[in-house]
């Protein structure tokens, strides 16, 4: 009897070592920084993009961790564990598999919509929470994956925003644009958006001329320009990341194509300091419906100066990331857990508001954000400014930029 009652203390104690041992998050013990994935394309066709939420996260896990870690876990510090995508969905479930046997409690990233619908997916084979960063793809969030959370706006709902903020602009000047060419690159990202404006923009009395898809990366525009120069459209609306974006109005400015707007949405480098600052004749006057800060948040000045001191641009992968992994944070201190299944209830029942966006309390409905919405910004004046909504306008809109 007595060997009986060993063996099944022996067993029950392997078998609680094994549990531990195939689920390294639940073995944490006190005193030992909680580990957080931070997955981002920092190589490749979008390596500067990914490189820019790289930094955001990791300026956000500074501030937790000066401010005194996680509070509820006895001050413990987030420890971030690096991972590349490389530009390529399938790198990033590859990397998400390496995080999960790192132990992470969770994951922020990973910037490209196509991107983030492959780590989700693997993420969600082991319980893991995927806070999405900037992927705006509305795929991700509907799959049904109770782990995956975006704090900020898909691109139907900017899609909608977008058209709705360009019927009121034109009506405003009398309607002088009538006629749009869409250009987009040809991802998630890019397709899914240009398939929304197609459905929306007539609606809206805006005739679609002709909606060109391009390959990412693509380094020669001159073939679409000449396109854009035969069909003539009031208003060019790209659709595409950074490198793209910029190549695109180049060649536009070469070849002298000069529209009565460029009127983006998500657009890669129109809401960009950086944009700004390489091509000021070119940026100037570009309206983009986009992630953006809230122009009023005092604190907004403070991290844009420390993003510079790294020798960056403050664009918004970087405050993107940043308030995604704050997010996350709150989301740990309430769980007082690194769990994974508490951290997921805990995200679900978010209501986080002290951040820089101009978004309402956060309250996720199927993962998404309901709190988030997009700002319409122009490049004026030498600089990036909030015109609409109302709310959060800094300038009045010039609307047309050509008579």
């Amino acid at each position: 009897m007595s060997s009986r009652r060993t063996f099944l203390r022996q067993s029950t104690a392997m078998a609680a070592l094994a549990a531990t041992s195939s689920a390294p998050w639940l073995a944490h013990a006190a005193g030992k920084p909680v580990k957080i994935g931070v997955l981002h394309p920092v190589t490749g066709a979008l390596a500067y993009s990914g490189q820019q939420c790289r930094l955001g996260a990791l300026l956000a896990i500074d501030d937790i961790n000066a401010a005194g870690g996680i509070k509820s876990l006895g001050g413990e510090p987030i420890e971030a564990v690096l991972g590349d995508a490389q530009s390529r969905p399938e790198a990033g479930s590859a990397e998400v598999e390496k995080m999960n046997e790192a132990g992470v409690s969770a994951i922020v990233g990973a910037y490209a919509s196509a991107i983030c619908l492959a780590t989700t997916q693997t993420a969600a084979k082991y319980g893991l929470p995927h806070v999405v960063d900037v992927g705006v793809a509305d795929q991700i969030v509907e799959r049904g994956l109770t782990n995956t959370f975006r704090f900020g706006p898909g691109y139907r709902m900017c899609s909608l925003r977008a058209v709705d903020d360009l019927a009121a602009l034109n009506n405003a000047a009398g309607k002088p644009a009538k006629t749009v060419m869409i250009v987009h690159e040809e991802s998630l990202f890019g397709t899914g958006t240009a398939a929304l404006l197609q459905k929306e923009l007539p609606a809206r009395g805006f005739e679609i001329k002709e909606v060109i898809k391009h390959a990412n990366p693509t380094r020669d525009f001159n073939n679409i320009v000449l396109r854009m120069r035969s069909v003539n459209p009031d208003i060019v609306i790209p659709a595409n990341y950074y490198n793209e974006y910029a190549l695109l109005l180049r060649a536009m400015k070469q070849q002298k194509v000069q529209p009565k707007a460029i009127y983006s949405v998500l657009g890669g480098a129109a809401s960009s300091y950086k944009f700004l600052k390489e091509f000021p004749d070119i940026a100037d006057g570009i309206i983009d419906c986009n992630h953006w800060f809230n122009p009023k948040d005092p604190r907004v000045a403070t991290l844009k100066a420390r993003t510079q001191a790294k020798g960056a641009f403050f664009s918004y992968e970087v405050f993107m990331t940043y308030t995604a992994m704050m997010l996350l944070a709150d989301a740990i201190e309430r769980a007082k857990s690194v769990d994974r299944a508490a951290i997921t209830a805990a995200l679900a029942s978010s209501s986080f508001k002290d951040h820089i966006m101009p978004y309402g309390p956060t309250k996720f409905v199927n993962g998404q954000n309901t709190g988030a919405q997009p700002l319409l910004t122009q490049v004026s004046r030498g600089d990036i400014n909030v015109i609409l909504p109302d709310t959060y306008r800094q300038v009045a809109p010039i609307f047309p930029l050509k008579a």
